[in-house]
């Protein structure tokens, strides 16, 4: 799958993708420990609009994590399929939330621990699959890939898109329907991600010693960048500010993450050499990531564990024995469970977003 020069390459763009996702996952962490302090303190909160978190090195430590996270993020793509680099972002949010039960005391339930689990097996799966990606060395080759007709058609396409959503649907449907501010960040997430890969590539020319900042392309790129940025910032903060945080998270992540997908695939035509096998396998790994991340997110302010499994599971003794109870008897049974079942305790946990929005409230 992964041959010649480029193998080592795509182990280094794997360890720089794996090192953001637990720098950026420990991070959030950081940031809450400091912020829980300032409480403690009695010092006014960020949520009241207080910025007594500056003093506090724990936040800073957070913060610093976060950067270190963002720029090894930044990096792997400069060095391994967009393909690959996306999806494991997830990890992040697995981070977060392992991290969340050993030192925030917030209970990770039985629907957590299989999500963590399935979002680790997903990710395994993906990189034993991941494509190979075209050769691109130089920001020539990067510039023809950019202006070849297929990836011209799809950046137009995401564009009129985006246009629309934001001065026709946005307006009007925005506030109501959690699709649309999410469609936007997504479709332009696919742009920024190219902006980065050239931005990485113009990096190691630099490095070489090529005259990288006398090239158009790469000063594009970075304006391009910085505006694909700003513009996901801005309406995937009203997103989480109008919807909830556990459905907006596992949406954000699938829409997102197809979208670069496909604009790789388009680009970079990492699909294009891949075996049947394999396709089937990044897409499975895909999926199984999705769904890890669901039930990590939908189901976080459930305490389920295996010792308070919903009672209904549980045989009944004469049930055991081949002893079936009448009907009278099974109704009363029924109404015991039901009242039983919904005496279980509900945890609100101690205001955290385990998509990396850690602050306090």
């Amino acid at each position: 799958m992964i041959e010649g020069s480029g193998k080592y390459d795509f182990y280094i763009g794997l360890v720089l993708a794996m090192s953001s996702s637990f720098f950026i996952g420990g991070s959030f962490i950081l940031k809450k420990k400091g912020l829980l302090r300032l409480a403690r303190k009695g010092s006014m909160r960020a949520g009241q609009g207080g910025h007594a978190y500056l003093k506090e090195w724990l936040w800073w430590a957070g913060l610093l994590s976060m950067g270190a996270g963002e720029v090894a993020n930044f990096a792997a793509y400069a060095f391994a399929p967009a393909t690959l680099v996306t999806p494991l972002g997830a990890l992040s949010v697995l981070v977060s939330a392992i991290l969340s039960s050993y030192f925030l005391n917030e209970k990770l339930n039985l629907h957590g621990k299989i999500g963590c689990l399935l979002s680790i097996l997903g990710s395994t799966v993906m990189v034993i699959h991941a494509p190979q990606e075209e050769e691109v060395e130089t920001l020539n080759e990067m510039s023809h890939k950019l202006g070849d007709p297929g990836f011209v058609v799809f950046a137009t396409f995401v564009v009129i898109v985006s246009l629309i959503m934001i001065f026709v649907v946005g307006p009007r449907h925005g506030q109501t329907n959690i699709l649309v501010y999410i469609t936007i960040c997504s479709v332009i997430g696919a742009l920024s991600v190219s902006c980065v890969k050239g931005l990485g590539i113009a990096i190691k020319e630099l490095f070489i010693g090529e005259p990288v900042l006398k090239h158009p392309l790469a000063w594009i790129l970075l304006l391009s960048l910085i505006v694909c940025v700003s513009t996901q910032i801005n309406y995937l903060n009203r997103s989480l500010d109008i919807f909830n945080t556990s459905v907006v998270t596992p949406i954000y992540y699938v829409f997102f993450t197809t979208s670069v997908l496909t604009c790789s695939a388009i680009l970079l035509k990492e699909w294009e050499d891949m075996a049947a096998d394999d396709i089937i396998g990044t897409v499975s790994g895909f999926l199984t990531i999705i769904v890890g991340i669901f039930l990590l997110h939908a189901f976080k302010d459930v305490n389920l564990t295996l010792a308070n499994l919903p009672v209904s599971l549980h045989k009944d003794d004469r049930g055991m024995n081949g002893t079936l109870p009448n009907p009278y008897e099974r109704f009363s049974n029924d109404e015991e469970n039901a009242t039983r079942v919904s005496d279980l305790p509900v945890t609100e946990g101690i205001s955290s977003r385990r998509n990396g929005n850690l602050v306090a409230s």
